[in-house]
């Protein structure tokens, strides 16, 4: 009897009009285009522009063209997962704002927050409930509104962080496709070289943060980009590895778009070459959650049905995984 699995069965990505150019950048912070590019890849990100829009108005037009595109009205979904690090309010979940948005009236609804892991965290917990026969039907979106924790004074991040997101439909399959594999990990010492000061409950909002600037992401960038470089990496070979996969075998790495020296170290450890790597930072800089969906969107044309793909992350916390999934369609 073939084991049932969640598969990805539709995905779309949004993102906003307005584009922070390099250039622009310039003009704000001591930084030029050429050290950005050199650096990171990034040429452009996008912004969200527009008063009392947040990380739900993405994460719901995103999920009303995925809609669209299925033919599938939002009723039919039961559950949606949102994975992200800027949600809309403290609470409720960003989840239950995107499926009042999008009339899900029939789906319930949580968020995920694992830095820029959110994503594959909410995809392996979601395919949980398809395989376990309880859901036919989830959602998990990825989205974030960077620039509403970024200080646009701050070069080291102002830099590397831009809005968007995207979402995906996971469906029962029994073919022999769909999420096959996870390797999740986590390590709460890195909570120090990358995180938000002050917000939440051990050191509320008050004047003083707001004036010490606290409410922006802190990052110490190279011991970051040291763990990162390492963790993605091994991870990555890992499920490769206990898989019995070679380079041969995959089609596609789908990595999170922090950096492109990171995505780089990660698929030379799987011996992949630039044409299996799917890369997009460059224009869209790091939306955090939104990276995978946004890259999956972006080449859901090229992919075939069975192509082995793995997804990867590394976040603050640090948090950090892969997946591996055989496309389904």
């Amino acid at each position: 009897m073939t084991k049932t699995r969640a598969a990805i069965t539709a995905v779309q990505g949004w993102v906003p009009e307005y584009i922070l150019t390099n250039k622009e950048l310039e003009t704000m912070v001591d930084t030029t285009d050429e050290w950005i590019l050199s650096r990171t890849g990034i040429k452009e990100r996008r912004i969200l522009k527009g008063e009392g829009l947040g990380s739900s108005d993405m994460a719901a037009n995103a999920l009303k063209l995925l809609l669209e595109k299925k033919k599938m009205d939002a009723s039919e979904i039961e559950l949606i997962i949102c994975a992200t690090t800027t949600p809309d309010m403290q609470f409720p979940a960003t989840a239950n704002i995107i499926a009042d948005k999008v009339g899900a009236v029939n789906a319930f609804g949580y968020d995920i927050n694992a830095a820029c892991s959110g994503f594959l965290f909410a995809v392996a917990t979601a395919s949980k409930f398809i395989e376990s026969g309880q859901y036919k039907k989830v959602i998990v979106c990825g989205v974030d509104k960077m620039s509403s924790i970024i200080d646009y004074t701050d070069r080291a991040t102002c830099i590397i962080f831009g809005d968007g997101g995207g979402c995906v439909l996971l469906e029962p399959d029994d073919s022999g496709n769909g999420i096959m594999d996870s390797v999740l990990k986590s390590d709460g010492s890195g909570r120090h070289f990358l995180h938000q000061k002050a917000g939440g409950s051990v050191k509320p909002a008050s004047h003083a943060t707001v004036d010490a600037k606290e409410h922006y992401v802190y990052q110490e960038g190279q011991t970051v980009f040291k763990f990162a470089v390492k963790g993605m990496a091994d991870v990555s070979a890992e499920i490769m590895e206990r898989n019995h996969l070679t380079a041969d075998d995959i089609s596609w790495l789908v990595p999170h778009q922090a950096n492109k020296r990171i995505i780089d170290a990660t698929a030379n450890r799987m011996g992949l070459s630039e044409e299996k790597v799917m890369l997009n930072i460059q224009k869209y800089g790091n939306t955090t959650n939104g990276t995978i969906p946004l890259c999956l969107w972006e080449w859901e044309s090229q992919l075939k049905k069975g192509d082995n793909i793995i997804l990867a992350a590394f976040g603050g916390g640090f948090t950090w995984g892969a997946i591996w999934v055989k496309w389904a369609y």
